[in-house]
């Protein structure tokens, strides 16, 4: 008898094990969940923000003083997001009437490309000008311990046509933590450059270039940062939020795990914002505005939105109407709110009477993800963020200047994130730093139309480890190194990416390889290695199933 039962006992063990090991990735994706949550802000209570009171007299004309400069930076806004070029959201269902008002009465380029196909590098360009093979910033932070989770997620979902996430297992997280993964302080922000000709200089928003004090924006040549602390747009109970969570992206189960609702200021203590993250931001920057309305400023306003988690205000939710599925009514709402969150910024240029000598930017640092489920975010461009083709990295960019820009000016020469560091310097009469390449050009000629605008080769290249592009002329060349695949378009003729030309074309290959090889040859190092290498279906979304033959990069990250 007692044989009998240490046997049971044994197949007991045996099963649970077995078991145990069948749901491991279920366990190891509750596990990280749960600490996640536990590990979550703990905020204060809202409390208001003292921001540094300028002059209260001006003491210059406002045409003799430098331009003040406002750079709106959205987050994931997909190319269709907005209504300027023709279509939008849930087949312009949703106009964007503010942000189609910024872009016609300054210049639109057409053909404006952000720095890579995911947020953190993207804003690192944005700042200094230059290319990861400068910096070295070449990879987005992700907290510690997310890519494990992210594995087993990827894990579960069997895509059989597609090779597996893989992760390196050569990166520790105790050698260089999250929180350090952060923009060097040696680089020059285009804020420190800024600051040399007197302009007080202002963060507000998502920062994603470091988490320790020697890489936020303080240390980057902000005088003031309200700084995004944690990511929900209100609190998950608030009576006045409509929440729209993704239970087919691992992501986004992360984001609602791990984040809170919850601001800082020049670096103190969390507290909890006053209002829809959205709007509450805006009404910061309206005191700003008023704040600095005699000196010069330089104001950077990085959005969260339309970024994951997905959260619109009910007010919102009602206004966009029968949209759907809920997710992408959601999705909808709050491009309702950025869109107001333009025209309020507008507004109270004009009404402070600031607007004629202010430059106003706006832009996104990606295009829209596939991750979010709404498959026409980008088009009529193929892919998403976390990709090279079109839909990655074309973003809407408008700049409004109206002492220098005439209205409904169109710059049709491709331009690029980097490109703004010597732009907005050149409109402010600042020098370039003399100690070290700029890699982007100053396009405000070409916007005032009294000139070219001449980038060496014509190229715009991008990276994202064996993940290799370039752009020169309208020739664009993807190299995937991870697999061996070799993409070639011509985007004159083929703006959408549909026909590889490369099979075709083997001389305009070699020779656009050239370019990348010359702009890779003496690269500064990744200042940290990626984490892992993804795959991610080029015309798919995330919740659609992969067939065979469904074309896919390899994302190093």
């Amino acid at each position: 008898m007692l044989k009998k039962i240490g046997i049971v006992a044994l197949l007991a063990v045996l099963l649970t094990g077995t078991l145990g090991w069948l749901n491991r990735n279920t366990i190891i994706q509750a596990i990280a969940l749960n600490r996640a949550k536990a590990n979550r802000i703990e905020a204060g209570p809202t409390r208001p923000v003292s921001w540094d009171q300028g002059p209260t007299q001006a003491t210059a004309p406002l045409a003799d003083r430098p331009p003040n400069i406002v750079f709106i930076l959205l987050d994931d806004l997909g190319y269709n997001d907005i209504t300027t070029f023709g279509g939008g959201i849930a087949g312009g269902k949703v106009p964007t009437p503010n942000i189609d008002r910024l872009a016609a009465q300054g210049a639109i380029f057409s053909q404006a490309y952000s720095g890579t196909g995911t947020c953190a590098p993207s804003r690192a360009m944005l700042m200094t000008g230059r290319y990861p093979t400068r910096t070295g910033f070449e990879f987005t932070p992700t907290p510690d311990g997310m890519t494990n989770v992210l594995a087993a997620f990827a894990a579960d979902r069997k895509q059989s046509h597609l090779p597996p996430l893989k992760v390196n297992s050569e990166v520790n997280d105790d050698d260089l933590p999250f929180r350090n993964k952060g923009l060097p302080g040696s680089e020059v922000t285009i804020a420190e450059l800024l600051k040399q000709q007197d302009y007080h200089t202002i963060h507000i928003g998502k920062w994603h270039l470091g988490n320790s004090p020697q890489f936020l924006p303080n240390a980057q040549g902000f005088d003031e940062s309200l700084l995004m602390h944690s990511g929900l747009y209100l609190p998950e109970d608030d009576p006045n939020v409509v929440n729209a969570p993704l239970d087919f992206d691992p992501i986004d189960k992360t984001l609602w795990a791990a984040m809170s609702f919850a601001a800082s200021y020049n670096g103190g203590e969390p507290f909890k914002p006053g209002g829809y993250l959205t709007d509450w931001w805006t009404d910061e920057t309206l005191r700003v505005i008023e704040a600095n309305r005699h000196r010069p400023f330089f104001l950077h306003l990085a959005h969260w939105a339309p970024h994951t988690p997905l959260q619109a205000t009910k007010e919102d939710y009602e206004a966009v109407g029968d949209i759907a599925p809920h997710h992408a009514r959601v999705y909808a709402a709050m491009i309702r709110a950025v869109d107001r969150s333009i025209g309020r910024v507008m507004d109270k240029l004009e009404a402070e009477g600031l607007a004629d000598n202010t430059i106003v930017v706006l832009s996104s640092d990606n295009g829209a993800p596939g991750y979010i489920g709404i498959p026409e975010v980008n088009a009529p461009f193929r892919g998403w963020k976390v990709t090279l083709f079109e839909g990655g990295i074309r973003v809407p960019m408008f700049v409004k200047w109206p002492a220098r820009i005439a209205r409904g000016t169109v710059v049709d020469t491709p331009v690029a994130h980097i490109d703004l560091f010597p732009s907005l310097a050149a409109a402010a009469g600042v020098p370039l730093p003399r100690d070290r390449v700029i890699d982007g050009v100053n396009f405000m000629p070409a916007a005032f139309g009294t000139g070219p605008l001449k980038r060496k080769d014509d190229a715009i290249f991008w990276q994202s480890g064996a993940y290799r592009v370039v752009r020169a002329g309208d020739w664009k060349l993807q190299v995937d190194g991870n697999q061996n695949k070799t993409w070639l378009f011509n985007l004159a003729a083929d703006p959408g990416e549909r026909s590889n030309l490369a099979g075709q074309q083997p001389q305009k290959v070699a020779q656009l390889k050239a370019l990348l090889a010359a702009h890779h040859t003496n690269a500064a190092p990744s200042l940290w290695p990626h984490s892992l290498i993804s795959p991610v279906v080029i015309d798919k979304t995330i919740d659609q199933p992969v067939a065979k033959g469904d074309e896919y990069i390899l994302w190093p990250n």
